[in-house]
């Protein structure tokens, strides 16, 4: 269950503390739409962005140097890869073009 369902339903006054649900009920089109329409304020948006943020699994900086040198050298790898191809295939199709 999501943060934004836990939400609805502690304004419902529905499930538990822990946001745990009743037994799940069918919906109708018309609770759907106005699910859809209903925004929160920019601080409430603001605050749930930053608790979210908390949670994250930030990388360490030797574990970002890593990553990174790891992409730069995938990166080089394979435009020359791909340049080669490119160089090797134009050659072989003038060679049978010129014959």
């Amino acid at each position: 269950m999501n943060r934004e369902t836990k939400r609805m339903m502690k304004k419902q006054g529905q499930g538990d503390a822990e946001g745990n649900a009743p037994a799940r009920r069918a919906t109708s089109p018309q609770d759907v739409q106005r699910r859809r329409t209903q925004r929160v304020s920019m601080g409430q948006f603001f605050t749930e962005v930053r608790d979210e943020m908390r949670q994250v699994a930030w990388p360490s900086r030797p574990e970002v140097i890593n990553y990174t040198t790891i992409v730069v050298f995938v990166l080089i790898f394979m435009s020359l890869f791909i340049f080669g191809l490119g160089y090797g295939f134009s050659k072989f199709v003038t060679f049978l073009f010129n014959k």
